[in-house]
């Protein structure tokens, strides 16, 4: 079993991440009494209740299911919830368990922080992507008017729970969305992109993937404790995701880990026609996502790519894109261009990955 305690700069609030086994059938088990005296609600969806319903009922706690799928992340989602919650009879001493991936995570999150102006939450993330990234750093949001994350809030959980025996139940286009994320912390730290390296031939098997878990959490805790609302060091984190939540938006194919490498791939040609830097390390860092990818960078929609890049919440003037682009071997920089600059770079980056 592993723990981290993230402590926020300026805040009162602390999240407990545990990495442990058996997660469903004994950490929870051991919460009940508290969760049952406060009241609490389980929050998933068909495919986490469909592979889990006899360890999520024998919790014996009342239990939303959504439909599963990036579709279903929706303001008809979230007041499905809340209606849930309301009518269980939560009140502001109750916790919220989310229990799934992303999706859950971000609904679920957004959820407990509307409900009586926020009451506690556990998440409880089932997929890679999930566990290294999504459910740590207290980011919930819903899809709106075609824009990724456009509604949320920050709502710090008061529990992570990381369970590598999830891994065990994902499909391999789930464990290649979670390298994704995976894939950028390493662009961010040194010794952990050397790692990567070094097994690259390796990368989907689970043991693996179980040990790179905490890994990548204290790289991600490391920042979102010194900077916990995005004002400065967290917006780091954003690298390739400018990008690639534009290509998520026109290739609904694609998962978002998916995008994620290849933003990353497009963000760090463009870093080099504009900024200073290593373009062996660069190298390296797009074979490194080739290793994971395997559709064809060449072949995303860069028109349409380019016209909801501009909608991103990151970008600081109307008539711009803001990337955060990887320059230097556990460096990066903000690069903020004009539209059609951006637009420009990605035409002449297509065919040339």
């Amino acid at each position: 079993m592993r723990t981290f305690h993230i402590k926020f700069r300026g805040m009162r609030q602390e999240s407990i991440i545990v990495c442990r086994k058996n997660v469903l059938s004994k950490q929870l088990k051991e919460e009940l009494p508290r969760l049952q005296a406060g009241g609490a609600l389980i929050f998933t969806d068909s495919n986490v209740f469909g592979l889990y319903q006899r360890q999520i009922k024998a919790l014996s706690l009342p239990v939303f299911v959504m439909p599963a799928g990036e579709e279903h992340k929706t303001e008809q989602t979230l007041f499905s919830l809340l209606s849930a919650m309301a009518e269980n009879h939560l009140r502001r001493s109750s916790t919220l368990i989310a229990l799934g991936g992303g999706v859950v995570g971000d609904v679920g999150g957004l959820a407990a922080s509307l409900y009586m102006r926020g009451i506690s939450c556990i998440q409880v993330p089932t997929t890679l992507l999930a566990q290294v990234d999504s459910s740590v750093g207290g980011k919930t949001a819903i899809d709106f008017c075609g824009v990724k994350n456009l509604i949320g809030a920050f709502h710090q959980p008061e529990l992570i729970y990381v369970d590598p025996a999830f891994l065990r139940t994902l499909p391999q286009r789930e464990l290649r969305c979670g390298l994704g994320e995976i894939v950028k912390h390493a662009a961010l730290n040194g010794s952990l992109f050397d790692r990567l390296l070094s097994c690259r031939d390796t990368l989907f098997d689970i043991d693996l993937l179980a040990e790179l878990v905490p890994e990548n959490i204290a790289v991600k805790a490391d920042i979102v404790q010194r900077d916990p609302m995005e004002r400065g060091l967290r917006r780091s984190l954003n690298l390739g995701h400018t990008t690639g939540h534009a290509i998520e938006l026109t290739q609904k194919s694609l998962s978002h880990g998916e995008c994620v490498l290849l933003g990353l791939l497009y963000e760090s040609r463009i870093a080099q026609a504009y900024l200073e830097t290593d373009g062996e390390y660069l190298g390296k860092l797009s074979a490194l996502i080739r290793t994971v990818l395997v559709c064809d960078p060449n072949e995303i929609d860069v028109e349409n790519a380019a016209r909801l890049a501009l909608l991103d919440k990151k970008n600081t003037a109307r008539d711009s894109v803001t990337l955060a682009v990887p320059v230097k071997k556990g460096e990066y920089a903000m690069l903020t261009l004009g539209s059609s600059a951006y637009e420009a770079a990605l035409r002449e980056l297509r065919g040339t990955l």
